[in-house]
């Protein structure tokens, strides 16, 4: 079933509302697209639009947050993340505010808003603040739970989500452990580490490489930070060759990650995946990563030439 990590948001924030009263969500006059709106429709005296104004969304929630609330606020991530960045570093990581940025509509897949809206860069400018949780989930299943998780943590969290539907990863049997990545595919040959909408893409990359009688790994990172080092570092001893695949720029984020990782503990080959030094356009989500080869043909291809590269 495709279902949107965005819409899984609005249902998990329902559940927050039934379960946990000290829950209160705020948006920037975005909730429809959010889905804040699922909230407000459970909780409306624990909604707050505070219009479009995306600072004041961020300083408003961390006052509520000092107040003994746990805010979930939500906008565009180009705008919770961009807009927002400075007023999210010192008010609520800097004091380390128990508080959540749920951001929708990251990465390319925004489609026809074009470059101006698509964040391609918002994993790298949230991982890069001290005290601060990103997570980033592949499914609809993962982001509910994520969601979940997130208001029992004690901190700050980034939580990006997308605006297209993507396809089921996992059951329900799934239970989602924060920091700790999922082997998804067992091989030898290869491994593929993938986040986000990218990780059905990694599955698909597994199936074709199969048939060419190459065997990958494929690994499900969907807590960029703190990253799960001991399963980065298993892959790279076992298969020593890894690709990593991210909607995202190539610059900060999943595969800058990964490649500290191995830099610091198993150097390895490594070819990544993502949106190249570049802006985005206006175009439909799958014409887009078709284009900037957010694909598993493309996966496939670097996975058979870091290969090359293994000693």
């Amino acid at each position: 079933m495709a279902k949107a990590t965005r819409e899984a948001y609005g249902e998990a924030l329902k559940k927050l509302a039934v379960t946990n009263p000290d829950i209160v969500v705020l948006d920037a006059d975005l909730s429809g697209s959010t889905k804040t709106a699922e909230f407000k429709k459970v909780s409306p005296e624990r909604f707050f639009n505070v219009g479009i104004a995306e600072q004041n969304l961020i300083g408003t929630a961390a006052g509520l947050s000092l107040a003994g609330k746990i805010p979930f606020a939500s906008s565009f991530a180009m705008f919770a993340a961009g807009r927002a960045f400075e007023i999210v570093r010192n008010t609520v990581a800097y004091p380390a505010l128990n508080m959540k940025i749920a951001a929708t509509h990251a990465g390319l897949t925004v489609g026809e808003d074009g470059g101006s809206h698509q964040a391609i860069e918002d994993i790298s400018l949230m991982r890069s603040i001290p005290n601060m949780t990103v997570i980033n989930p592949a499914d609809s299943r993962e982001a509910e739970q994520a969601v979940l998780r997130a208001a029992e943590y004690v901190g700050p969290v980034y939580i990006r989500l997308g605006r297209m539907a993507v396809e089921d990863v996992y059951d329900d049997s799934y239970v989602f452990e924060l920091g700790k990545g999922v082997l998804l595919r067992e091989g030898k040959d290869v491994t593929i580490i993938a986040t986000g909408l990218m990780v059905q893409e990694a599955l698909k990359a597994y199936d074709i490489l199969k048939e060419d009688g190459i065997n990958a790994s494929v690994i499900n990172i969907h807590t960029i930070k703190p990253i799960d080092r001991e399963i980065i570092i298993s892959a790279a001893k076992e298969t020593k060759a890894i690709v990593t695949a991210e909607e995202h720029s190539i610059i900060g984020g999943l595969g800058s990650a990964v490649l500290e990782v191995l830099s610091d503990e198993y150097p390895v080959p490594l070819k990544r995946v993502g949106v190249l030094d570049t802006f985005g356009e206006s175009g439909k989500p799958k014409d887009l990563l078709e284009k900037y080869k957010l694909t598993a043909d493309e996966i496939v291809y670097n996975a058979k030439e870091v290969i090359k590269l293994k000693k």
